[in-house]
């Protein structure tokens, strides 16, 4: 996501300067738009150029959203004014990055602007989705219920996300004990064997004299190791933060045979719960598939709706590009379809969502069994070659002795 800086005008004819995250220069030029602003100039910032921003707090999860709507919905639907309801969750919340949005959102609100155009001015706190929501209950007079949908759709996104993260946790810890362990091996452990061996006069095997290698090579050379792999790690990152690394991270993800199920469960949950709930709240089709795009964590999912946006926009029906796309399974096609042509396309992706979100856990769970008996294998094999490489010597040691 790229951070683009506009100058614009407000409705009082103020000139107002800043900075915005957003995927393209068109949906930052669209936001800005929606919050009556008229923007003179908008360019993309390099490090150099973006905006330095001292705040610590940390990213709102979807849990922590999904609090913030339940309790906005409870408070207001109490008889509470907006401007009281914001003041008090602003105090309670422990998030530092909302709590000060909250409070933001509060001095708009009472200056007389929507709440959903408060709710804008914050992007890196309040996604597009609960602004979308946010006003298309504000028009509809029942803000209370849409921001009880809100929170349930954060709820079940936060599950999702959990169920992923759970996945993938295991595998990443065992994978950095690990190395840990084969770090310990080559820099105490293999060192000290080789002493002794060499003080005995032994020739060294060969998968010995390469351990050994790599020993010697990790002693003597650590401190440009660290330093490369830093700097591995920080090319990396930002590489898979630009177009090309999106697309071939993404399409990874797509080829693995690990871990496509699962990609391809979870972005179908979240299409169809995502696209129920802004429907279900009034939300034109074209305008919730473009906020839709926008939520998709793989790029080739945000394409191919972003593709389906411009066909709805000449007619086509929605089951259409999600058929051609060859993304999603059949079953997602299939049943909004049906929902089509029956007129009930809200209920039926609220089923695709229920029973996608089912698909997913169970992804997890046979994701994890399967990669439990392969990590157990692969460092097998890596302490099998470390144990082999100080049995080695030993045994030539031994059987030279038997033939004298």
């Amino acid at each position: 996501m790229a951070t683009w800086g506009y100058v614009a005008v407000d409705k009082s004819g103020k000139e107002i300067k800043g900075s915005r995250d957003a995927e393209s220069k068109e949906q930052a030029a669209r936001e800005l738009k929606n919050q009556g602003l008229i923007v003179l100039e908008l360019t993309e910032q390099s490090l150099l150029t973006k905006d330095i921003s001292f705040d610590f707090g940390g990213k709102p999860t979807p849990r922590d959203l999904a609090v913030f709507c339940r309790q906005f919905a409870s408070i207001t639907r109490a008889g509470v004014t907006i401007i009281q309801t914001l003041n008090m969750l602003a105090e309670q919340t422990e998030n530092v990055k909302m709590q000060k949005a909250l409070q933001a959102v509060r001095a708009d609100v009472e200056k007389g602007e929507s709440f959903a155009d408060s709710l804008s001015r914050h992007p890196k706190v309040f996604p597009e989705l609960l602004v979308q929501m946010a006003r298309a209950g504000e028009a509809s007079g029942s803000l209370e219920t849409a921001m009880e949908r809100m929170a349930i759709q954060f709820e079940k996104s936060a599950k999702t996300q959990a169920l992923v993260k759970k996945a993938m946790i295991y595998p990443i810890v065992v994978a950095l004990v690990a190395v840990a362990v084969v770090i310990v091996m080559l820099v105490f452990v293999i060192p000290r064997y080789m002493d002794m061996f060499e003080e005995l006069g032994t020739e060294l095997p060969a998968i010995t004299r390469m351990v050994v290698a790599m020993s010697n090579f990790i002693q003597n050379n650590w401190y440009i190791i660290i330093p490369v792999v830093i700097a591995i790690v920080f090319v990396f990152k930002a590489w898979a933060k630009t177009y090309s690394g999106k697309h071939v991270l993404g399409k990874l993800a797509l080829k693995v045979p690990a871990i496509k199920n699962l990609v391809v469960k979870s972005a179908s949950s979240q299409m169809a719960r995502t696209l129920s709930t802004l429907l279900t709240a009034g939300v034109p089709l074209v305008e919730a598939v473009d906020i839709v795009a926008d939520t998709m964590g793989n790029i080739w999912f945000k394409e191919a709706l972003k593709e389906a946006v411009e066909q709805i926009m000449i007619g086509v029906p929605m089951s259409q590009p999600l058929q051609t796309c060859g993304l999603f399974p059949p079953m997602v096609y299939h049943m909004v379809r049906i929902g089509e042509e029956a007129g009930s396309t809200e209920d039926m992706l609220n089923k695709l969502a229920d029973y996608y979100e089912e698909e997913v856990e169970m992804a997890v769970q046979s994701l994890m069994a399967a990669m439990e008996p392969m990590i157990i294998i692969v460092l097998a094999c890596i302490v099998g070659v470390l144990i082999g490489a100080v049995m080695a010597p030993m045994v030539t040691m031994y059987a030279a002795l038997d033939n004298l």
